[in-house]
C-alpha cells in the first residue's frame, strides 16, 4: 500500500551507532508518528498501519536495520544500540514527542526508547520484551550449545569453533534466524535475552497494547504483565488472530484510529 504523498529517505548514521543506512518512507502532515516493522519483515509489511494515520499525522514508517533497504549494522547489536537509531533519527528529522508504533521487535524497540525519552502516545502491537519461558528441552538445547562452544574452542580456536556453532545453529534454528545474516543472527541472540520488564514502569505516556489472542511468538501473557507493569496501559486483543494481529483483522484500525483521536 502506497501513499500518495510518501517519499523515502535515508541517513547513514556511522558516526551515531554503526549503520551505514536507515531507509524509511515518510507520509502524511500533522504530528510526528514513528512506525517499526517485527523480525524478519519490512516497512511494507505494516504499511497498511502507515495509511491508517497519515491523513492526519507524519509517519516515518522504518526499515529496521538489517530489513528492506536498510543496512545490517557493522557489529551485532543490543536494544541500546536501536535505542541510539531512534535519538539520531528524532535528531536529524527534528522530530518532537513523537507517538512510536512498534510491531513484535519493533515493540521492544519503542518500549525502551519511551521509557527514557518524551513520547505523546505509545502502541504496541504483539510486542516482544518480555523473555520467553522456554520448555525444558530447549533449556537443555541452550546449554549444550554453550558448552560445545567452549570445548570447540579450547580445541579449534575461537574463529572455527564460532563457524562450526552457527552452522549448527543454523540447521536447527528458527525461520528468522536462518534467513538473517550472522550479524543479525548475533543480534536475535542479543536481543531475545533483553528483558524489558524492569524499564516498563518509567513509561508515563497513554500506552495502548493491541494483541492477537493466538499469538504464539509473543503469547497474551506477555501482553497482561505489560498491562501491569505500564502505569497508562490497556490491553485489546481478538480471538482469532495471531502474531500479526494487524493483518485482515476489521477490528483492528477503529481501535487504533479512537486511541489516535482520527474521527472517520
Amino acid at each position: 500500500m502506497k501513499c500518495e504523498n510518501m517519499t523515502v529517505k535515508s541517513l547513514d548514521l556511522n558516526q551515531q551507532c554503526g549503520l551505514s543506512r536507515l531507509t524509511y518512507a515518510v507520509s502524511g502532515t500533522g504530528s510526528p508518528v514513528i512506525l517499526m516493522h517485527g523480525w524478519g519483515c519490512t516497512s511494507a509489511t505494516v504499511a497498511s498501519i502507515a495509511a491508517m494515520l497519515d491523513s492526519h499525522y507524519t509517519v516515518y514508517n522504518l526499515d529496521m536495520p538489517g530489513s528492506g533497504a536498510s543496512a545490517d549494522p557493522a557489529e551485532p547489536w543490543h536494544v541500546e544500540d536501536y535505542d541510539r537509531m531512534l535519538e539520531a533519527l528524532v535528531a536529524a528529522e527534528d522530530i518532537k514527542n513523537p507517538c512510536l508504533i512498534g510491531h513484535s521487535n519493533g515493540g521492544r524497540v519503542a518500549i525502551k526508547y519511551a521509557s527514557h525519552h518524551d513520547v505523546s502516545r505509545l502502541v504496541l502491537i504483539d510486542a516482544a520484551g518480555v523473555p520467553a519461558v522456554l520448555p525444558p528441552h530447549k533449556v537443555l538445547k541452550i546449554k549444550l550449545f554453550k558448552f560445545a562452544k567452549r570445548v570447540l574452542t579450547a580445541v579449534l580456536g575461537e574463529r572455527l569453533a564460532s563457524r562450526m556453532i552457527d552452522s549448527a545453529r543454523g540447521s536447527l534454528g528458527s525461520a528468522d534466524y536462518n534467513n538473517s545474516s550472522p550479524v543479525m543472527r548475533a543480534t536475535m541472540v542479543n536481543l531475545l535475552a533483553e528483558d524489558l520488564r524492569g524499564i516498563m514502569p518509567h513509561i508515563k505516556c497513554p500506552t495502548l497494547l493491541l494483541w492477537g489472542n493466538d499469538d504464539t511468538a509473543t503469547p497474551l501473557s506477555d501482553a497482561r504483565q505489560m498491562e501491569r507493569l505500564i502505569p497508562e496501559a490497556g490491553l485489546v486483543s481478538w480471538q482469532g488472530y495471531g502474531h500479526y494481529s494487524f493483518v485482515n483483522n476489521p477490528g483492528f484500525a477503529p481501535v487504533l484510529q479512537s486511541f489516535m483521536k482520527i474521527d472517520k
